[in-house]
């Protein structure tokens, strides 16, 4: 099922700092997820001066609870980038799924 996952940044001075020190990880976990067909896509959100301030991701899990314990290892939620986190399931369109 996918789910568009909305990740928002703190906004205290320390925010993007925390942010780079575990980028490297969470590219890791993405590449990882994507190679296993559950990152279906992902981008970082900016801001108008074109900092990052939080991450957009459809994901495709079973379930909200497999979705749930990934959360659970996300670096940017083990690493308290991300302060506020929305979850909506939603429907990939034809055109944007992958074809065997």
């Amino acid at each position: 099922m996918p789910f568009l996952v909305l990740g928002y940044d703190g906004e205290d001075e320390d925010a993007l700092a925390r942010r780079m020190a575990v980028r490297d990880e969470h590219i890791k976990m993405g590449d990882r997820l994507r190679d296993e067909g559950k990152v279906l896509y992902g981008v970082a959100m900016l801001d108008d001066s074109g900092k990052m301030i939080g991450s957009v991701y459809i994901m495709n899990f079973d379930t909200r609870e497999e979705l749930d314990a990934w959360l659970k290892t996300e670096p940017y939620v083990s690493g308290d980038v991300w302060k506020r986190i929305e979850i909506k399931p939603c429907k990939v369109g034809p055109s944007f799924l992958a074809k065997n």
